[in-house]
């Protein structure tokens, strides 16, 4: 009986070991169980000088930095060894952004299979990897994962939404509601609509139903 190697790496998920590679994704869906156990358990004086004030705030920067490198450097770790289990090819590239770190996979052909529908299987991913992050540094990670340029591309869309959007409930004057999103996509429409005089956003509803408002102002 064959095996299949994304179902093969669930399996993987259940050891207790942090170098161990973890993975909820089956084919284009999510081992939602899997993913909910492992996930879960990742919940678990001033100085006397303007001068040296000065200098105590840059090297908390560079601190932060470091740390914030060090999580991708870990988490590269992490998903070259998932990449190899699953015999997919991908680069894997690392960034700092604002206070939190950023690694993206792309170049490989089946890269999709890792984002799944809606990125379900490329969030899944993302939290497992900052539980490998927080087994490894004992700090919460807020590292984002972008597959395949998804989340880049997605960013994209949901700006170009958020503004025609706005820009149609200004001429009208009539609300709009749109469909269900993750807190992430919401942000960026909520970004997009703040861009557009005249016009407000607000999120309704609860998860995973909660949805973006768009309102003409009084």
């Amino acid at each position: 009986m064959s095996v299949d190697p994304i179902e093969a790496t669930v399996d993987e998920a259940e050891k207790p070991a942090p170098a161990a590679v973890d993975d909820a994704a089956a084919g284009d869906g999510v081992d939602e169980a899997v993913v909910s156990e492992v996930v879960s358990s990742e919940v678990g004086g001033s100085d006397t000088t303007a001068v040296a004030d000065g200098v105590d705030a840059e090297d908390e920067d560079d601190d932060e930095d470091d740390e914030l490198v060090e999580e991708g450097e870990i988490a590269a770790d992490y998903l070259e060894q998932l990449l190899d289990i699953l015999d997919f090819d991908g680069d894997i590239d690392l960034d700092v952004e604002g206070d939190r770190a950023i690694v993206a996979i792309d170049g490989g052909e089946d890269l999709a299979k890792l984002v799944g529908r809606r990125g379900e299987v490329l969030d899944a991913l993302q939290e497992l990897t900052r539980l490998s992050v927080q087994q490894s540094t004992g700090n919460r990670s807020r590292l984002m994962l972008d597959i395949a340029n998804w989340r880049a591309g997605r960013r994209d869309r949901l700006s170009s939404l958020g503004a025609e959007v706005a820009a149609r409930v200004l001429q009208t004057g009539e609300r709009e509601t749109l469909k269900p999103m993750t807190p992430f996509e919401r942000k960026i429409v909520h970004d997009a609509v703040t861009k557009i005089a005249g016009v407000h956003s607000e999120s309704e509803g609860v998860e995973p139903n909660r949805r973006v408002v768009v309102i003409k102002d009084a």
